[in-house]
């Protein structure tokens, strides 16, 4: 079982730094372009160069945000509530809307319909074409 741990430990260093590394955002990488940072983790990480070389000098690592707050503190307070559709006034509005083109497109289609309906008429009459 302890022979084992070594490679472990490598491999979670690897899969830390790679994460990490693609986690960033851009401004924070130093010294290199961010593809060529998981680039150097992924071809040096099983002799753990690039992995480290990240920790160290890849990621920028400044203080604490300015309001004090991490990730999580701001996902708590910036909830977004969840409103079903049948309750939400913008759908509903929304569905008003798709239902009223579809209604005028049918009238079109329908009235379409009533004069081709009469121009066919019209030939078997023998009237001929009718002068719009």
């Amino acid at each position: 079982m302890f022979r084992y741990l070594p490679f472990l430990l490598v491999l979670a260093l690897w899969i830390y730094a790679f994460i990490d590394c693609l986690n960033t955002p851009e401004e924070q990488v130093r010294g290199l372009p961010k593809v060529v940072w998981v680039i150097i983790i992924l071809l040096f990480g099983e002799v753990l160069v690039g992995p480290i070389a990240w920790l160290v000098a890849g990621k920028h690592r400044g203080p604490a945000p300015v309001n004090g707050s991490t990730p999580s503190e701001w996902h708590r307070n910036h909830r977004t509530t969840f409103v079903a559709p049948d309750d939400n006034p913008e759908f509903l509005r929304s569905l008003k809307e798709e239902n009223k083109k579809d209604e005028a497109l049918l009238k079109e289609w329908e009235a379409d319909l009533r004069r081709r309906e009469e121009e066919l008429r019209r030939r078997e009459r023998g009237e001929g074409p009718a002068a719009d």
